[in-house]
């Protein structure tokens, strides 16, 4: 272990020092491709302790020959182990209270709990020949579920039509391996099953005070061995479900410096 730590330092070293570009990962399993990007910023961590952290992901689903993709029906997001999440004393929103509700709307009701934020399209097929694209704006909330901690996705699109859509997520916590968090949903039917995501784009992250102490939802260190300048490392892993318990993986790396 110690050697792979000294093997990822000595590349670490390799790296620009100005910060990092988004990294991207496509997969692709017969006619079905899947594009999965990110970055940690700031790129700059301490060694020894947290320090808050946002994390810009997107994906996008598509296939090789332009036909139609399957739909996407769970998607799955683990990050590494040295990322942290942390909701002490932030307020939530449930599901139910955003049904609905425009992007403005939302906001009124549940800004104190929002934690990042972000975009959609989705291709609505109303015919063997005629697709309909949609896209709009992604709010991400604070908020729990029946199992514990969990986000809400709040998407609205306004064209071409006005329409809200509510995707909860968990989040979980792995015991073991090289990622931590999980952040998990199932997608719901869109447009009575004619509709299927084509991109999506977060950006999450949010610095709050409870009990006078400054706190952020999501905080990372950079975990590189003593007397070095910083490290590579696998940022998450990404599981698209697709009907027929199709799985596309993907994995993507990181790196940091220490400050």
């Amino acid at each position: 272990m110690r050697r792979l730590l000294i093997a990822a330092a000595i590349a670490a070293l390799c790296l620009p020092i100005a910060g990092a570009a988004a990294q991207r990962q496509i997969v692709q399993s017969g006619n079905v491709r899947v594009s999965f990007g990110g970055r940690l910023a700031p790129r700059a961590l301490p060694r020894e302790h947290p320090a808050p952290v946002t994390v810009h992901l997107d994906g996008s689903v598509a296939t090789v020959d332009g036909s139609r993709p399957p739909q996407l029906r769970e998607i799955a997001v683990a990050v590494n182990r040295a990322g942290r999440v942390s909701t002490v004393g932030l307020p939530t929103c449930p599901p139910s209270r955003l049904q609905q509700t425009s992007t403005e709307a939302a906001l009124d009701l549940c800004r104190g709990a929002l934690v990042g934020h972000g975009r959609f399209a989705v291709n609505v097929d109303v015919s063997d020949s005629s697709l309909i694209p949609a896209k709009g704006a992604v709010l991400v909330f604070n908020s729990s579920t029946r199992k514990g901690p969990g986000m809400v996705l709040h998407l609205y699109g306004s064209t071409p039509v006005k329409a809200a859509f509510i995707l909860p997520f968990e989040i979980s916590r792995q015991p073991r391996g090289e990622f931590g968090t999980v952040f998990s949903a199932k997608i719901p039917t869109l447009a009575s099953d004619l509709g299927y995501v084509t991109d999506i784009e977060l950006t999450i992250g949010r610095r709050y005070r409870y009990a006078g102490k400054p706190r952020s939802f999501l905080s990372a260190s950079c975990a590189a061995p003593a007397g070095f300048p910083g490290a590579v490392y696998q940022l998450a892993e990404a599981t698209f479900t697709f009907p027929e318990g199709k799985r596309l993986t993907s994995k993507l790396p990181g790196d940091c410096k220490v400050r």
